[in-house]
């Protein structure tokens, strides 16, 4: 099989795969593609919750067909007993002759132990092929893995000169409905939505993926040090429906505690530091409940402390053609730099229009 005819598999595994971000947790979404003579036998995706996963669903539509085939993974097929039987032993048992996978897997109870126990079968394993996109797609996981953190995108939409609001705090609309509804996309493809308790009061947010026909909605998270939020709020009034997770100090009274715990949210005390809860302690907590990927879409207090903690993995974006003004409400707290060469800096990996507005996406820059 040609490196191109491989790549083109192997794309649409990673395509397939992206299909369960953001309902996965704390599972990868991983995608599988069952190939034999050019022909496509069965394709798979990991399930919501985790199970089942990419490779039995495949292989199930495959049916005896799989014998002799080449199956596609957007990621090494897991060797381990978990909830769910390993995913090598139903590719042996299925007689596949040729797995092709991007990367290994950075679990320690996999890592490479996959791909091992596949040759020591007398399957071939080809890998090194869609490495950057496959690193990209899995990133939340890896970095889970690796930090015990989830992967962090920050999401800021701002005026020209940015501004998120007139001084008076007027903000809807800065950007289009465009706009608007690719941040509803995003949203939808993280496990969690992350707001400041200063956001959570001033404009009220549900944090729900809207018009899009979802049926599973992201974990709505509020870091509150105190849980002085409102009690009649759109989150208060959907904690029984929807997700709602509140990050906080651990001197929080233990009154209002209970209120909101008898909503229906789920609590997650959190060191403080420096008088503010402390965002490495926040990150550890939602990594350690299961979530690998967070999409942060302020206040600015709350998107400072991230990047002054070099904590933020993505940059998005979306800038209007209006200006506002310094009397405007920044976009961003203050940072306490004395030096550009302290700045947080990102490498631009995308850009395009989106109605009148421009999306822009930046990664972490090479250290």
């Amino acid at each position: 099989m040609s490196a191109a005819i491989d790549r083109r598999f192997l794309s649409l595994a990673l395509s397939l795969g992206r299909r369960g971000q953001g309902s996965t947790w704390p599972n990868p979404a991983v995608g599988c593609v069952i190939v034999k003579g050019g022909r496509i036998l069965g394709r798979g995706w990991t399930a919501p919750g985790g199970r089942p996963h990419a490779e039995p669903q495949a292989l199930a539509q495959a049916g005896a067909a799989a014998r002799g085939a080449t199956a596609y993974v957007s990621l090494e097929p897991c060797s381990h007993h978990g909830k769910t039987p390993p995913c090598t032993d139903a590719l042996i048992a299925a007689g596949i002759a040729r797995v092709v996978a991007p990367i290994a897997d950075t679990d320690p109870r996999v890592s490479g132990q996959g791909f091992d126990r596949l040759r020591a079968a007398g399957i071939a394993v080809t890998t090194g092929l869609s490495v950057a996109e496959a690193e990209r797609d899995h990133a939340g996981f890896f970095v889970r893995n690796e930090t015990g953190r989830p992967f962090v995108t920050l999401k800021l939409a701002s005026s020209f000169d940015g501004r998120i609001a007139t001084a008076s705090g007027e903000s809807r609309w800065i950007t289009g409905p465009e706009a608007r509804r690719a941040v509803h996309a995003m949203r939808h493809r993280h496990d969690a939505v992350m707001v400041g308790a200063g956001t959570a009061r001033a404009d009220d947010p549900g944090l729900t993926v809207r018009d899009m026909g979802v049926t599973r909605q992201p974990v709505r998270v509020v870091v509150s040090r105190r849980l002085d939020l409102p009690l009649l709020s759109a989150l208060a009034r959907s904690a029984s429906d929807v997700p709602l997770w509140l990050c906080h100090g651990p001197d929080t009274d233990p009154n209002i505690r209970r209120a909101w715990e008898g909503m229906g949210a789920k609590l997650l005390p959190c060191e403080v530091r420096a008088g503010q809860l402390d965002p490495a302690s926040v990150l550890q907590a939602l990594g350690k409940a299961g979530l690998t990927r967070v999409f942060c879409e302020g206040g600015a207090a709350l998107a400072a402390s991230l990047l002054g903690a070099d904590l933020v993995d993505e940059l998005v974006g979306m800038t209007a053609g209006v200006v506002i003004g310094a009397e405007g409400r920044p976009a961003l707290g203050a940072l306490g730099l004395q030096r550009l060469g302290e700045a947080p800096r990102y490498r631009l990996r995308e850009t395009r229009a989106l109605g009148g507005d421009v999306l822009h996406l930046w990664e972490r820059a090479a250290s």
